[in-house]
């Protein structure tokens, strides 16, 4: 009995040795390890609290100077914040971190309205004068047209309105063609022009001219 007390003496003894060193190196262990945690700690805060105001900062402009994008660019980013600040707390980091106040973009000016001067119409030039147009006439008989009185001769004309001898000027219009003849014999209208004198002024293969001008010269 007494060799088996001695032997579980040593044996306990033994035990205890083996716990009290195995207790000692978990205690220096954990000594390591909360020494390294706290200052590992130390360090990641710095780049966690960059990095969170970073994104804090990037948000806040989206929400200032929105775009058509902002609301997906703002979701993104605030996944970002939230697990930085996961890994914040699991760090033990505490700072405020706050977001830097984005730049108020000044509004675009609306382009100013260039009033276009109005266009001035063209002058109309006047018309030019018959060639053989010249000189000043009253002109007469307005509206009247004019057609052949079928006399031979000379050119010359007929008028029911001015006594023979009176000098006319008639003016086709269509083809700004004029000719100057003295009234020779009375007649129903205002002017006829005998077939030599109507030749002159007339548009092939028409009898009668609608567009007329005629002027009593001096």
């Amino acid at each position: 009995m007494k060799r088996r007390t001695s032997s579980w003496s040593r044996t306990s003894g033994r035990t205890r040795k083996v716990l009290i060193g195995i207790t000692a190196a978990a205690l220096a262990g954990g000594a390591f390890a909360i020494s390294t945690g706290v200052s590992s700690a130390g360090e990641n805060c710095n780049g966690l609290d960059t990095a969170l105001q970073n994104n804090l900062s990037f948000i806040a402009d989206q929400k200032a100077n929105p775009d058509a994008l902002s609301d997906a660019r703002i979701a993104n980013r605030q996944a970002v914040v939230d697990l930085i600040n996961q890994r914040r707390v699991v760090a033990g980091c505490t700072g405020n971190v706050q977001a830097v106040a984005p730049p108020v973009k000044a509004p675009t000016a609306a382009p100013t309205k260039t009033t276009k001067a109005p266009t001035k119409a063209p002058t109309k030039a006047p018309t030019k004068a018959p060639a053989e147009n010249t000189g000043a006439g009253d002109v007469v008989c307005k509206g009247s047209t004019v057609t052949l009185s079928g006399e031979a001769g000379a050119p010359a004309a007929s008028s029911g309105t001015f006594p023979i001898g009176t000098t006319l000027r008639v003016t086709n219009l269509d083809n700004n063609k004029s000719i100057t003849v003295k009234v020779a014999t009375p007649s129903g209208s205002c002017v006829l022009l005998n077939d030599a004198a109507f030749e002159q002024v007339r548009e092939s293969g028409k009898f009668l001219i609608r567009r007329a001008v005629i002027e009593r010269i001096g």
